[in-house]
């Protein structure tokens, strides 16, 4: 029965292992190149991607060969994020602020040291052709995680930093703690992140921090869009306004009760935006 069990076991991490080979840059692969990717040989591969095809979890193009997700990964992937109280409950409201600034809006929760995209919209001015739903994005790179990081506590910054993870994508990338703890206090006392080319160069975004019932960040919520689009130097105000408004909204439906004394999650924020 052990033997069994530990061949079940085998046999479940290797199809994780295959399915894990996809991504948004590479959504189809060769069995070769499958095997290359996971160190597994070329029967083992051929079997299980069989199975995999047969289950709905990949499908073969039968012209080429090539391998891509099939329709049971899109179920499950479904499925999740109908689980997930941050994105049932900020859905909606980040569609529509896409709709009223045209802007691109992403919605993102915190996964260990990294973001992970629940959902975004595109607005007139900032299109996009694919979705960044289940895509990962570093914390110290995107005003999405810069918000998060503004609710986490010093030792966290610091480990973060420490584990070499605050690689450089652009010269303008925060890549020193010292440097990130100026601009954390920045975001507490403005209510937001803004983020210029950190990540991709022609790009900028104003990102908020969302609250769960506890008070503490748990996700965030941006804008984002083009240089041109998003015309910082003119819009921050606005923009910043309308997403604090946003993500109080979400915060509350997440049962964030704020005090008395202190209004709404960024209430004492909303007049104080950069220009």
């Amino acid at each position: 029965m052990a033997v069994e069990t530990g061949a079940g076991t085998q046999a479940i991490e290797r199809a994780i292992s295959l399915l894990s080979c996809f991504s948004g840059t590479t959504n189809e692969l060769r069995s070769s190149e499958l095997c290359a990717k996971t160190g597994l040989g070329q029967s083992t591969v051929s079997r299980m991607m069989s199975t995999l095809d047969r289950l709905g979890f990949v499908v073969q193009n039968p012209r080429t060969g090539l391998y891509r997700l099939g329709p049971m990964a899109v179920t499950l992937g479904s499925v999740a994020l109908n689980s997930s109280v941050v994105y049932r409950a900020g859905r909606q409201i980040a569609q529509h602020l896409a709709q009223v600034t045209n802007l691109g809006v992403n919605l993102a929760e915190l996964n260990g040291r990294a973001l992970f995209y629940l959902c975004n919209f595109e607005g007139t001015g900032s299109p996009k052709s694919f979705t960044m739903a289940g895509r990962s994005a570093p914390l110290h790179a995107t005003g999405l995680g810069k918000a998060v990081l503004s609710g986490r506590s010093a030792e966290f910054v610091r480990d973060y930093f420490r584990s070499e993870l605050a690689t450089a994508f652009t010269p303008h990338t925060i890549t020193r703690p010292e440097d990130m703890t100026t601009a954390l206090t920045e975001i507490r006392d403005r209510g937001y992140a803004t983020e210029v080319e950190e990540l991709a160069f022609g790009r900028a975004c104003l990102a908020a921090p969302i609250r769960g019932r506890t008070g503490e960040v748990i996700a965030a919520l941006s804008i984002s869009g083009p240089l041109s689009a998003i015309d910082l130097p003119r819009r921050q105000q606005l923009l910043g306004s309308r997403l604090i408004e946003a993500v109080d909204e979400i915060s509350v439906a997440l049962g964030y009760v704020p005090t008395p004394t202190a209004g709404p999650p960024h209430a004492v924020h909303v007049h104080q935006n950069a220009n």
